[in-house]
């Protein structure tokens, strides 16, 4: 659980009115430890955490509301305030006290769980850069490496990274909404063209250029596709010992991943970054494009529509509209007559001939909606359906149910004769009777298939004595 222990009341600190002090001062303690300010050399003392507490209160704002609790009394001083601060930040399992046995002197630092949120912290407010189209590049070069040295960190890091390109997407997706809503919310409570114009082609040069257009050109999923594909197939087509060596490292190093005994975890992986990949360009990458399509046209009408009011052809309506208000409803009536009269054209002419057609009128269809009387069926026709239902569900065999029987029979191995086919079940028997169907046309899939060769022998066991056949499950591929 995570809510136990001294994590129980974790998020308190945020239901005060202090939670932007509290928000800040984490973020400056995150910057000050983890980033290019962090200084090493000396210790975080409680002295220094309040001093940097004091002067992020300073310029941090307090949410005012109506019902205040216990814990957001007003302070004295914005001392005692950075000091109060560190006491919740300590009380909720967001720092910790760390004392040096040796010295006996204590310092304070993040919790693991504290860090991490404080870290989404920093780049929700943008604080930190990544480089989130080079995740796409990243999957392809471990997937490369993984193929090359069999190392399965490199196959763990490329799993990583598959699940970091559809959040990245997720999470742009999500900027460009929530950035085509602040604009068109601003310039309604601002109606100011310079500074929707600014804060756009800020948006494309500081964000469009560096990321996104990157990750739509040079660095699109669609171009890494292909290659990522090929290293997956390479990484399956690997020999024996190489997946069982990947098998065995993978099933000590990451134990979590292990879904069930029987299914193979370097299978599972691959598959599911392949699934990720195909998503990410068949799925995520259209959204974007049409959620960037829509930002930039909404954000091209919304400049176009201010810059003609600010041109002032809009002022003289205005102005009209000001003066017919002061007015009073006779001398408006005339004014307005008068202007009626200005703005009406009578135009007299004929009707050109040659555009005149009738056109013959379309035919009604006639549809019949009547319902026929539906018969009642005796006691007899109903048990006979109900019995020729029930037998054909019975002896009804899917692609699915006789693919999945042939590959557990087949284990680890790549062959299988058809007298050696476990039963266990009335339907393990069925499936059986109908095995050697899995050759047919219309039972292949795009990646594997089965081979059926007769061996010529003729075999007998308690439940058949028929000829004997060589089931072979292999890749269009490997068998190109």
């Amino acid at each position: 659980m995570f809510f136990e222990q001294e994590r129980r009341d974790f998020f308190r600190p945020f239901i005060s009115k202090y939670r932007e002090q509290i928000a800040a001062c984490l973020q400056a303690l995150y910057e000050q430890l983890y980033t290019v300010q962090a200084d090493y050399d000396s210790t975080n003392t409680r002295e220094k955490i309040i001093a940097l507490f004091q002067e992020t209160v300073t310029r941090s704002v307090v949410i005012e509301q109506d019902n205040d609790n216990d814990e957001s009394q007003p302070v004295k001083s914005d001392r005692e305030q950075a000091n109060w601060i560190l006491n919740q930040l300590l009380e909720y399992g967001w720092l910790e006290k760390q004392v040096d046995e040796a010295t006996l002197q204590s310092s304070y630092a993040f919790t693991r769980v504290g860090r991490l949120f404080t870290q989404s912290i920093v780049e929700a407010n943008g604080a930190a850069y990544r480089t989130r189209h080079r995740n796409t590049r990243n999957v392809r070069n471990a997937l490369n490496m993984f193929v090359e040295q069999g190392d399965v960190y490199d196959l763990l890091d490329a799993f990583e990274y598959s699940e970091r390109i559809i959040s990245d997407f997720s999470d742009t997706i999500a900027e460009l909404d929530e950035r085509k809503r602040e604009l068109v919310r601003e310039v309604e409570s601002q109606q100011l063209v310079e500074k929707a114009s600014e804060e756009f082609f800020q948006f494309m040069e500081k964000r469009f250029m560096p990321d996104l257009s990157i990750r739509l050109s040079a660095d699109s999923v669609e171009k890494w596709r292909d290659e990522i594909q090929e290293s997956i197939n390479k990484a399956r087509r690997k020999r024996k010992e190489f997946k069982a060596a990947a098998e065995k490292n993978l099933r000590k190093v990451a134990p979590e991943l292990i879904e069930s005994q029987g299914q193979s975890v370097l299978l599972n992986l691959l598959e599911r970054i392949e699934q990720r990949i195909h998503r990410a360009s068949e799925v995520m990458l259209p959204a974007l494009r049409q959620s960037l399509h829509g930002f930039t046209r909404r954000a091209d009408i919304i400049m176009r529509q201010l810059s003609f009011s600010a041109q002032g052809r809009q002022s003289d309506i205005v102005n009209i509209c000001q003066r017919l208000s002061q007015l009073d409803d006779s001398s408006m009536a005339e004014k307005l007559e008068q202007a009626g009269t200005a703005l009406a054209q009578l135009q007299v002419g004929f009707f050109d001939p040659q555009q005149v057609k009738l056109f013959n009128q379309k035919r009604k269809r006639i549809v019949d909606t009547r319902v026929e009387q539906d018969e009642s069926m005796d006691q007899d026709a109903r048990k006979s359906i109900y019995i020729r239902q029930t037998v054909e569900r019975a002896f009804a065999l899917s692609n699915q149910d006789m693919s999945e029987y042939l590959v557990k029979a087949l284990g680890r191995g790549h062959s299988i004769y058809s007298h050696q086919l476990p039963v266990t079940t009335a339907r393990e028997l069925l499936i059986r009777a109908h095995a050697i169907e899995v050759a047919s046309a219309g039972r292949q899939s795009s990646e594997f298939r089965f081979i059926v060769e007769p061996t010529g022998a003729r075999k007998s066991d308690r439940y058949f004595e028929a000829d004997e056949f060589k089931i072979t499950l292999v890749q269009d591929s490997e068998d190109a």
